[in-house]
């Protein structure tokens, strides 16, 4: 039930609950971590959310080192930072705290605590995640955003400065041992942060869904993310204190992450370079270019959007499956408006002048490669511009 707490592993272990966090220390001795660092972002220091966090540690004895820096869209010398923390405090663990970024750089302080630098090595797109070994220091994360998934995730995602790209670290070490989902925690967002992370969660499930490898269970994941979504979403950006939309969302998240180990499409590849090149939050980003991205994805993508288009309570019987995918893309279409997603990305601030660039730069990501429909830079500069104009 939504009100209780819930513990159950997919493979992940994960407390799901409201109050859940209050159990922290207790996985802190099933894992047998000692010294944690504390990976979060300036944000949740203002918010008191890390000092709940604080409070049980000191509480229960635990000798902790706090790393509090964490930028949006984090950077190789953000990790370097957190990996110094974590030597300094002879750290034998780490507690993510926070959205996807903490959590990501949380999972590759890991990884280079017991593995060579620089992180770029481990870059996926050249095959390098393939020379990570462990074992590697255990990871619990704790989502306070219900978005990237990360907290049950093989992968993270981190800027480089030098080239101004993204790119993913993923495997399967990575895997945090425990996950704490409690949608307290996540009351405090602000309307804006909700809507973007809660439309990363869609995407996540979306381009999972279209990923045209063969992988049954992930695609009934996904629809059922898809479907959380569509119910939970406003409720969660309109009704802040919701806690049963706020749980939902949360388990969209996950399921979200658990869905894309088949991979990623199109959008995903548009947003990281919109991140990279323009500092866009990531979920913002791909709730403006997914609509396009299904336009173009249609021709091929048709029968899963049909399927999407009753996650929304669209009644398809007897409609014509390319009629109901039509109507899967008006529907997040218009959730997007309703929550207040810029509808375009001169809107959000892009320059017209900047689009050649990100092209570029969506071209060099890996997700467009399985995206279900294949996409050439040029094919990718006519989304951008479709994103462009809304």
């Amino acid at each position: 039930m939504i009100n209780q707490i819930s513990r159950f592993s997919f493979p992940t272990q994960v407390s799901f609950g409201p109050g859940a966090v209050r159990q922290l220390h207790e996985h802190l001795g099933e894992l047998g971590i000692v010294r944690p660092l504390v990976v979060t972002d300036p944000g949740l220091k203002k918010s008191g959310v890390l000092a709940v966090v604080e409070a049980m540690l000191e509480e229960s004895g635990t000798a902790f080192t706090l790393f509090s820096g964490i930028e949006a869209n984090p950077g190789e010398a953000n990790v370097e930072n957190a990996l110094y923390a974590f030597r300094r405090g002879n750290c034998d663990g780490v507690i993510g705290l926070g959205g996807g970024s903490s959590l990501d750089v949380a999972k590759v302080v890991s990884v280079l605590a017991a593995n060579k630098g620089p992180l770029a090595r481990y870059d996926v797109r050249d095959g390098g995640n393939t020379s990570i070994k462990g074992p590697l220091s255990p990871v619990i994360a704790i989502p306070t955003t219900a978005g990237t998934g990360s907290e049950v995730g093989r992968c993270s995602v981190i800027t480089s400065e030098s080239l101004e790209r993204k790119f993913m670290i993923c495997h399967p070490l990575m895997m945090p041992k425990m996950a704490i989902l409690d949608p307290e925690l996540t009351v405090g967002l602000p309307a804006t942060i909700t809507a973007y992370t809660g439309m990363d969660a869609f995407t996540h499930n979306l381009e999972a869904l279209t990923v045209r490898v063969f992988h049954p269970m992930c695609d009934a994941i996904a629809l059922k993310g898809i479907e959380l979504v569509a119910q939970n979403l406003e409720c969660a950006v309109k009704n802040p204190e919701d806690l049963s939309a706020r749980g939902y969302m949360m388990i969209a998240a996950m399921m979200g992450a658990v869905a894309f180990q088949k991979d990623l499409g199109a959008a995903h590849s548009l947003s990281h370079a919109l991140s990279a090149v323009c500092g866009m939050q990531h979920g913002m980003a791909n709730a403006i270019c997914i609509v396009p991205v299904m336009r173009f994805n249609m021709e091929v993508a048709a029968a899963e959007y049909a399927l999407v288009a009753r996650c929304f309570g669209i009644n398809t019987f007897d409609m014509p499956e390319r009629e109901a995918a039509g109507k899967a893309i008006e529907a997040v279409a218009e959730i997007n408006k309703r929550i207040g997603i810029p509808v375009s990305l001169a809107q959000a601030g892009v320059k017209k002048e900047q689009l050649a660039l990100l092209s570029k730069k969506a071209f060099e990501d890996a997700c467009h490669l399985t995206n279900p429909r294949s996409c050439t830079k040029e094919e990718l500069l006519m989304i951008y511009k479709e994103a462009y104009g809304g």
